[in-house]
């Protein structure tokens, strides 16, 4: 799934490059957009009591960018277990010829006193729903 943005100026620091904090900002930004893609708005999700937490972060810079880059991020679900999901995020800019980033995160679906809970037992169509992405 695709995600395309605008850099905005507020986001870049004193040397008018984009600030290396919003890149984790940029790859959420690209998570709620897949999951409402598929199906599975964050706000559908926590209506049910069931949260998404983030357990951990990779990024590895490659290429700058500056106020009004247009870049597109590239995401998809690396693994799903039925508990945990690591999504892995490409982020380019001019068309896909510059590489800006490569972001992996991943997640557990909790209870809301943070307990994993194992959605192919408890919501088994979500469960097909995150496995079909990851097929595609």
């Amino acid at each position: 799934m695709n995600y395309t943005r605008r850099i905005n100026y507020y986001e870049t620091d004193r040397m008018g490059i984009t600030h290396h904090s919003n890149y984790i900002r940029y790859a959420e930004e690209a998570r709620v957009s897949l999951m409402d893609k598929i199906g599975l708005p964050y706000s559908s999700v926590e209506n049910e009591k069931i949260i998404i937490p983030v357990l951990g972060i990779k990024c590895d810079y490659k290429h700058s960018t500056t106020f009004d880059d247009i870049i597109n991020i590239d995401i998809k679900v690396k693994s799903w277990n039925g508990v945990r999901i690591t999504f892995e995020y490409t982020i380019t800019k001019n068309d896909g010829k510059d590489l800006v980033a490569l972001i992996e995160t991943s997640h557990c679906f909790t209870d809301q006193n943070l307990r994993p809970i194992n959605l192919k037992k408890i919501k088994p169509e979500w469960n097909e729903i995150i496995t079909k992405c990851m097929e595609n």
